[in-house]
């Protein structure tokens, strides 16, 4: 009988050597690995992975209601390991949402297949959705949300087209913290080229206007359009010698869209200084 209890427990024991030989051989996939954000849940590697410096996702925010975020996006596949039971659907979003909670993030949305979560610390702002809808894992999708590096300089000529062919040229160059009206260092490379434009042409007297997107009050908004219209035109004179007489300086607010301002893209674009000849 003792044998026969040892034989037992030494099959037993191989069982399970097996079984955890079979489950630590399932690795990631190459060049793939959890996000800082978040460790994975036990049981599972990483089948796939993508990630791109910047690209749009499209998030569940409430019901009916959807966002685009644009940013450095990730996305993780994980699949449980073998002889893993998968856990529900409903484990794998509780256990995202109380982790994003733990460290001071939001749950944005929830149901039978979703969950969507924001966290903003720091000046940085980071989104996450988990996809329960597959057999035996799930997909995460995180994008930390930035603006676009601008990578094809503006200049004094396109400026100089803008106006003698529109009358107005934007200025997407000239850079703000939210609701703030001092001029960001990054802003350096198109206000010499704002300059340029001017010490080109002595005759030319230009408006400055200053744009924003419609999110908060209007009268606000005016407020910030104008302190930061104002901003550049100190620059101008104070830095680059353009004689003050030869600018104005005036804020619209949301007044003047180029674009619906219901996506975060539009709201982006919304938010400019304008040139307009005087």
């Amino acid at each position: 009988m003792k044998r026969a209890n040892l034989i037992l427990l030494n099959l037993m024991y191989l069982a399970l050597l097996t079984c955890n030989v079979a489950q630590s051989a399932q690795q990631d996939a190459q060049g793939c690995k959890d996000h800082p954000l978040f460790t994975r849940l036990s049981g599972f590697h990483i089948t796939e992975c993508q990630e791109k410096d910047f690209d749009k996702y499209t998030f569940h925010a409430g019901q009916e209601k959807q966002v685009d975020v644009e940013g450095r996006y990730t996305k993780i596949w994980y699949a449980t390991n073998e002889g893993i039971k998968a856990p529900s659907p409903l484990a794998i979003i509780r256990n995202y949402q109380q982790a994003i909670r733990k460290i001071g993030g939001t749950v944005l949305f929830e149901d039978e297949r979703y969950t969507s979560l924001k966290i903003a610390k720091s000046g940085k702002e980071i989104w996450a959705e988990i996809d329960t809808a597959w057999p035996d894992g799930y997909q995460l999708f995180i994008v930390e949300k930035q603006e676009m590096s601008q990578e094809i300089a503006a200049n004094a000529e396109a400026f100089s087209n803008d106006l003698r062919d529109t009358g107005h040229a934007a200025i997407y160059g000239i850079y703000f913290d939210t609701g703030q009206f001092v001029i960001k260092p990054e802003s350096a490379a198109a206000l010499e080229q704002i300059a340029k434009l001017l010490k080109g042409d002595s005759s030319l007297k230009i408006n400055v206007v200053g744009h924003t997107d419609n999110v908060g009050g209007i009268d606000s908004n005016i407020k910030l359009s104008q302190a930061r219209a104002d901003a550049v035109l100190m620059v101008l004179t104070s830095k680059y010698g353009i004689v003050a007489t030869r600018l104005k300086a005036y804020g619209v607010g949301p007044l003047a869209p180029v674009t619906s301002n219901n996506t975060e893209e539009g709201r982006a674009k919304n938010r400019r200084v304008e040139l307009a000849e005087q």
